[in-house]
């Protein structure tokens, strides 16, 4: 354990921020997988409406540090990608 002052500061920091990251990520995969799930089941309408809220939880997952902004991008590239082709 940390002995100066600043040091258990910045320890209490740091679990902080892992439990808010923690949480952050977890909102994001969970997102992810309802609309994975309402695509393999081919439930075009509900993947419809989920993919906008979709997107704006992986805006703003970047915006927070969870993902990359390449990542994002490839996830909806991704995800628009299939739900287009359930409509097909």
């Amino acid at each position: 354990m940390a002995n100066h002052p600043s040091a258990v500061k910045r320890y209490r920091q740091s679990q902080h921020r892992h439990l808010v990251n923690q949480r952050n990520r977890h909102k994001l995969k969970t997102q992810m997988k309802r609309l994975r799930t309402a695509i393999v089941t081919g439930k075009a309408a509900d993947a419809k409406i989920l993919l906008p809220e979709t997107f704006s939880l992986i805006d703003k997952s970047v915006q927070k540090g969870v993902i990359k902004e390449n990542t994002a991008r490839r996830y909806k590239s991704r995800l628009t990608k299939t739900v287009n082709g359930l409509a097909a």
